[in-house]
């Protein structure tokens, strides 16, 4: 028979986890609403100046800035943006998991694979394979501005055009929804022009080449480390957001089961405390037949 005071132990442990996990829910949405907020609010800018970058970009040779020139892959940065907190569902496994895919298929093609991490997730799990990696960045979430991104950029760009690097990654979760976040794995560097194109203009005329002033090259030095930075600073962004959807998904499903687990745990003590009182109420009425 199930000892009736370990039952009422293990029930109240698992309220009080309960209300943790509750509070906690609490807390990530909150914290959602603010990160979606300021997701949403770069969106626009990003876009932007992606269209300013591809009208000034177009065409252009890859000779004409460092950071659009193309060599051969031979040393790679993976940037892993993971969260620096656990509990949180499968944020930082489904990450993990697609860097040591990368690891895995294109090992071969490269020379060294090193990783740059953002998040003590990610540093952890790099450590715990014994991936090299370029620079740890911690401390970034909770506290999320843009000279951080800047500063990741400026540290790629410094190996880019000193060719310790060849090529750059981007690997995050997007926010999609509470519930749902894309793993993206998207190219950093070098960055990679559009081709031009000939719009007809009203009437079935090319359209005339602009004139820019500023010289292209000129708008490009400026334009491409922040182009670089936004990149950055949106996948922070997103992945702030989607970790705290996730946090807040995790903790509402912990809670659920928690609920469930007391349900469970209170009909077994019914059950023992009803067993316990019907014993002894039989050895009751054993004893006053015996008395007679």
């Amino acid at each position: 028979m199930p000892n009736l005071k370990a039952l009422r132990k293990r029930i109240a442990t698992v309220r009080s986890t309960q209300q943790i996990t509750r509070a906690m829910k609490m807390v990530a949405a909150a914290k959602l609403r603010r990160a979606q907020e300021a997701a949403e609010r770069a969106r626009p800018y990003a876009a932007k100046l992606a269209e300013m970058f591809e009208a000034v970009a177009a065409g252009v040779e890859p000779d004409t800035h460092p950071l659009l020139a193309r060599r051969e892959e031979r040393r790679i940065d993976l940037v892993v943006v993971s969260s620096d907190r656990g509990l949180c569902g499968g944020f930082n496994s489904n990450i993990s998991r697609r860097a040591q895919r990368f690891l895995v298929e294109e090992e071969d093609k490269y020379e060294a694979i090193q990783f740059s991490t953002i998040g003590r997730r990610g540093r952890d799990f790099a450590k715990r394979r014994g991936i090299e990696t370029r620079k740890d960045y911690v401390g970034f979430f909770g506290r999320l501005r843009f000279v951080m991104a800047r500063q990741v950029a400026e540290d790629l760009i410094v190996e880019f055009r000193e060719k310790n690097l060849d090529a750059v990654y981007l690997l995050y979760n997007q926010f999609k929804s509470a519930m749902t976040q894309a793993i993206t794995f998207t190219q950093l560097l070098p960055i990679v022009a559009p081709p031009a194109e000939e719009k007809p203009a009203p009437g079935g005329f090319i359209e005339p080449e602009h004139l820019y002033e500023p010289s292209r090259p000129a708008l490009l030095e400026h334009l491409i480390p922040r182009q670089l930075a936004m990149q950055i600073w949106r996948a922070l962004l997103e992945s702030e957001a989607a970790e705290h959807g996730a946090r807040m998904t995790a903790m509402d499903s912990a809670t659920k089961n928690a609920n469930d687990m007391i349900g469970r745990l209170s009909l077994q003590y019914n059950r023992a405390r009803q067993a316990s009182i019907t014993k002894e109420l039989m050895e009751i009425v054993s004893g006053a037949e015996a008395m007679k």
